[in-house]
């Protein structure tokens, strides 16, 4: 029979949502920022910020802080983090032609994130530092057949930040330091898209009347039918850091340091694991169906790279360290996020169909934190914070990023085993408010409609040992 067309419209706004949607997970890694840089400075919930000087993994927030180490001085910490994201249906909606399915058990799971720190002093007013970490990353993965499965399926975001950083102690009070972030990011993001739907559109766009019988008896017959797609990108790029610390009074501290945004120029590849037809379908149908699914499997739903320019956010550290008396420290950080940095994501393919841009809207964030550390003894301390960490969600969020505003509640144990060896335990507990959903991805027939809220909460551990040569 004669080859059929297929009119590209609303099958493409289908691929381009979904390859737009990976993408929003690649830039955002499912909306975590890592603050997890440092076992010690988890026990006040990073409250000290730039301000803090415990041990070398103060670099990460300040760079100035390396001025504070007379001594070589070396970390490695180690952080298990543990998301539970579940999802609780109200009113969802299936896609065309496909089951509801299931509320996807718990997206979270078990993250390791580890960070490396090391200072050498040049000499008495010069420090060289070099941190090797993560500043964004998780995994959030549902089970197959979920409600939101033509939206999420798993979403893995890794990166890896090279730093080397400079401290100047200008003064016995103040110092500056600078720092070059060298870092690559990489994901591999998933999720079904709706076959049996692309399979009508085609022979819409076919001349295939939706309603009369011949289109009806190509969804009985092609009921059901997803596809998997998969985005693999990576990149890797420079950005840079400062701050300074100063000691105003012997027992306060004021500190500031910032780091820069980082943009990427993602490439990569969309792939489509495309179902098999029903053997069930009727020979009458069969030439039919098959024109339609080889037109969807070469001109919509097939495998092509694709590139994107995305800008992580820079951010801001304002912090005061008070020494109160010689027991207990107070501490407090105002931390500041560009997040209104990437207004859109717009992914360019190498050739059709075009995926268009999708908003986001995102605004800046703060996260304000307060925390106390009490000096038991000689060799034990006890830290304490607390945390407000806004999100830059303005509008629904989607099922990669089920993210709401989070409060932190930290504590933590310092321990001095002899003059060189350090060891820190940190846990913190992250409750979120539950946000609603309403969320179809520009069209409930390619993508069905989540709506519902979710309960999401995070549980921390942290260890680190810090040597002093």
């Amino acid at each position: 029979m004669q080859t059929l067309s297929i009119k590209k419209t609303r099958v493409a706004q289908a691929v381009g949502a979904l390859a737009l949607a990976l993408g929003a997970t690649n830039a955002f890694a499912t909306g975590f920022y890592l603050n997890e840089q440092s076992g010690s400075g988890l026990g006040n919930a990073f409250a000290a910020g730039a301000a803090y000087t415990d041990d070398v993994s103060a670099m990460y927030w300040n760079p100035a802080a390396l001025a504070k180490f007379p001594t070589m001085q070396g970390a490695a910490v180690l952080n298990i983090i543990t998301p539970s994201i579940k999802f609780q249906n109200d009113a969802s909606q299936p896609a065309a032609n496909q089951p509801l399915g299931n509320t996807g058990g718990d997206a979270g799971g078990y993250n390791f994130v580890p960070n490396m720190y090391l200072s050498v002093p040049i000499n008495k007013d010069w420090t060289f530092g070099l941190g090797i970490n993560v500043p964004f990353g998780l995994t959030t993965e549902y089970d197959d057949g979920w409600i939101g499965r033509f939206q999420s399926l798993k979403s893995e975001i890794k990166t890896l930040n090279v730093n080397p950083a400079i401290a100047w102690k200008v003064t016995p009070q103040f110092a500056v330091g600078v720092g070059v972030s060298y870092q690559q990011i990489d994901a591999t993001l998933t999720n079904n898209v709706n076959y049996s739907a692309a399979l009508l559109q085609a022979a819409a766009g076919a001349g295939i009347a939706p309603g009369s019988a011949t289109y009806n008896a190509i969804a009985q017959s092609t009921p059901g039918l997803q596809s998997k797609a998969t985005i693999d990108g990576n990149d890797w790029s420079w950005g840079w850091n400062i701050g300074f610390a100063w000691d105003a009074t012997p027992q306060l501290r004021l500190a500031a340091s910032y780091r820069s945004e980082i943009k990427y120029d993602v490439q990569g590849n969309i792939g489509f694991e495309n179902p098999a037809l029903p053997s069930t379908i009727p020979p009458a149908l069969a030439p039919t169906i098959n024109a339609l699914a080889a037109g969807v499997n070469s001109q919509a739903l097939y495998g092509r790279s694709v590139s994107s320019d995305i800008t992580l956010p820079q951010n801001v550290n304002l912090s005061v360290l008070y020494q109160a008396n010689p027991k207990w420290e107070l501490m407090a950080d105002a931390q500041w996020t560009g997040w209104s940095s990437i207004p859109e994501l717009r992914f360019v393919s190498s050739s059709p169909p075009a995926l268009p841009p999708v908003p986001l809207e995102w605004d800046d964030t703060w996260k304000l934190s307060v925390g106390a550390s009490y000096k038991v003894s000689d060799q034990w301390k006890a830290r304490f914070g607390l945390a407000f960490d806004q999100t830059p969600v303005t509008n629904d969020p989607t099922v990669r990023l089920p993210d709401s505003d989070r409060w932190w509640l930290s504590t933590g144990a310092e321990y001095k085993w002899t003059k060189n060896w350090k060891f820190d335990g940190a846990f913190t507990y992250i409750f979120a408010d539950s946000p609603s959903f309403n969320q179809n991805q520009g069209s409930t027939a390619a993508n069905g409609l989540v709506n519902g809220s979710y309960d999401a909460s995070v549980w921390i551990l942290a260890m680190q040992m810090t040597y002093t040569f």
